[in-house]
């Protein structure tokens, strides 16, 4: 089992940043990737970006391409999202995901998620 909690979301304006973080505990972690994705009301779960057990491979949705890094430290069991020029549109909530596959932008194919962290982006 892995649990995972997100943290760092809040509220921003529209051009600021945000900083989230995914601690995860219990199996070793590195033998995870994982996967941020996001949901807004009324819409559907969408990928953002997933990174790879090593955090050798990435992907990005194409909305946020060039805006968002994912990257991963697996000695401190976490991986972040650093979100720069933030939108309106990035409004949602945002969920990590880990999963058992080398990496996935399908969120059944991930085994564990978070209980989420809302962003809201302020025009």
């Amino acid at each position: 089992q892995v649990q995972l909690v997100e943290s760092g979301g809040g509220l921003v304006q529209a051009g600021g940043s945000l900083r989230l973080s995914c601690a995860a505990s219990g199996r070793t972690f590195s033998s995870y990737s994982a996967g941020w994705f996001r949901q807004a009301p009324g819409k559907e779960r969408e990928i953002v970006a997933a990174i790879s057990r090593g955090g050798g491979s990435t992907y990005y949705a194409g909305s946020v391409k060039g805006r968002f890094t994912i990257s991963r430290d697996n000695a401190k069991n976490t991986v972040y999202l650093q979100m720069n020029s933030l939108k309106p549109e990035d409004t949602a909530l945002y969920y990590c995901a880990a999963g058992d596959v080398y990496i996935s932008t399908t969120g059944s194919r991930y085994d564990y998620w978070g209980q989420g962290t809302q962003v809201t982006v302020s025009s």
